[in-house]
This record gives C-alpha cells, structure tokens and sequence, in this order.
C-alpha cells in the first residue's frame, strides 16, 4: 500500500517537473524571440540610418552655405549611428527615439534637396538676366546696380535693426522637489530663462523662442515634444521652444525641458534663437 502510494507521488512530482521544465521552455523560447525581433529592428534601424548617410554624402551644392549645413547635418547622422551601436537592442524606448530622429533627419535632407533645386534654378535665371542686361547700354547698367546696391544696404540697416535680440540667458537644473540643484543625480528637468529687450523696430506679435541643449558629450537633448525650425532658411532640431506675445517692449520667459532619461556629469550648453536670430548662449555645470 505505501509503496503504490510512493508511486503516485513519484509519478505526480515528474508530471510536475516535466510542466515546469516545458513552461520554461515556453517563456525561454518566447525570450529569445523578442530578443532576436528587437535585435533585428535594431539592425533594420542602423542599415536605414547607413543609407541615409549614404543619401547625405551623394547630396553637393555650388553654395557654402548649404554645404556648411550638410556637413553639420552629416555629423548629426554620423553620431545617431554611433548611438545607435552603443544601445542595447532591448532598450525599446531608446530605439523609439532614434526612429523619431531618423525620420526628422530625412525630412531635413528632402529640405536640402528642395534648396539645391530651387537655387540652381534661380541661378539659371539670374545668369540668363544677367546675359539680358550685358546687352543694355553701359550706363544704364551702372546705374541700375548701383541703385540696387543701394537699395540693398537700406534694407540691410532696416533689417538689422529689427531684429529682437535678448538679454540674461541663464540656464539652471531643477529636481523633484522643484528646487534648484547642481546634482545629475537629481535633475528632473532643466529651465532656461532669458528676457527679450525692448525694441520698437522689430515687428510685434507672436514670437517663438527656440532652445538647443547640449550635453557634455556635445550631443542635442530632445524629448518626444522635439519640433524643427528654420534659421535664416536652415533647419534646425530644437530640445524645447515657447511663444510669447512681444509688443516691441521688454519681455520675460522661461522654457522648461522635460522628459530627459539621464544627466550625465559635466557642462551643459544652451542656444537660444528665434527664427530670424540666435539670441545667445549660456552653460551650465552638473556634478
């Protein structure tokens, strides 16, 4: 009697173990799936991210100004890659993100494409005016650029001083508590604050100011909330941005970066612009 008993429990346990050992199987199995998906999602992202530096380095201009502004948008591809490799393939919300950078990217070099085109068409216009008015008498001609220059520099003056500049830049770190503190550790999220001046020249109404945080590592901070603008006609990727009402008097703002994973140690720099100017720079130091 004890010994069919024996068997019953011995038969139970192995029943037992042998659910156990298919169960862990199961979730091993599943495991090594999501593994080698987001390993392959990874690997899809870095390829993507390669042809586009490809798609960037075929793009040229005859205008250094657009070629300045490839060259600095070819350094921002060639850093994703780099943080691409260095992030682990299970780290979802990172590769979420460079998703995010890399269709701002993309969108940026259709930009680049939409410049080169329109100034090689406006440079085919000019040169065949210009062809037009080497025909016209020598006088006439003189006088005409001479007017134009002239013209030029008046609106140059106007131009400038229009232009809202600003004053006070200062960044600052803020933890949990809403206090300030100089600690990465406890940095939640960054304010910067500034006060544009008083100028009765510039054009009143809604002004958008722009910032651009930097990390020691000299790599941009941006969040989900991340927006692009256009300085002087070139794209720029911001960290945060806030609109004011400017009437031509003094104003004060402050705009607040969330949403950052970590804070690294060492010094952080902000721009700040709007679309016409940058308006300065401040640092600040983590420990």
């Amino acid at each position: 009697m004890e010994q069919n008993t024996l068997k019953k429990v011995m038969i139970a346990l192995i029943v037992v173990a042998v659910l156990l050992a298919g169960a862990l199987a199961y979730v091993w199995y599943q495991q090594s799936s999501l593994v080698k998906e987001l390993t392959l999602d990874k690997e899809n992202l870095t390829q993507e991210m390669i042809a586009l530096q490809n798609d960037y380095a075929s793009l040229s201009s005859d205008y250094d100004t657009i070629n300045s502004q490839l060259d600095s948008s070819r350094e921002e591809v060639s850093q994703l890659i780099e943080r691409i490799k260095k992030t682990e393939a299970t780290n979802r919300s990172k590769i979420r993100q460079y998703e995010r950078e890399l269709g701002t990217l993309r969108s940026i070099m259709k930009n680049y494409i939409v410049q080169i085109d329109s100034l090689n068409t406006l440079n085919k216009k000019l040169t065949a005016d210009a062809a037009a008015a080497r025909r016209e008498a020598a006088e006439s001609r003189r006088q005409s650029e001479e007017l134009s220059k002239t013209v030029e520099n008046l609106s140059g003056q106007v131009a400038q001083g229009a232009v809202i500049k600003a004053r006070g830049i200062v960044m600052e770190a803020y933890n949990s508590s809403d206090k300030v503190t100089d600690r990465s550790s406890r940095v939640v999220r960054l304010l910067t604050t500034l006060s544009l001046v008083e100028n009765d020249l510039a054009p009143k109404g809604p002004v958008r100011v722009y910032i651009r945080v930097k990390g020691p590592d000299g790599i941009l901070l941006t969040n989900s909330d991340q927006r692009t603008f256009q300085l002087n006609g070139e794209p720029m990727i911001c960290s945060a941005s806030r609109e004011v009402d400017y009437q031509g008097k003094e104003v004060e703002l402050s705009i607040y970066l969330n949403d950052i994973p970590a804070y690294d140690k060492g010094i952080y720099t902000v721009e700040a612009f709007t679309e016409q100017s940058k308006l300065g720079e401040a640092e600040m130091i983590l420990r």
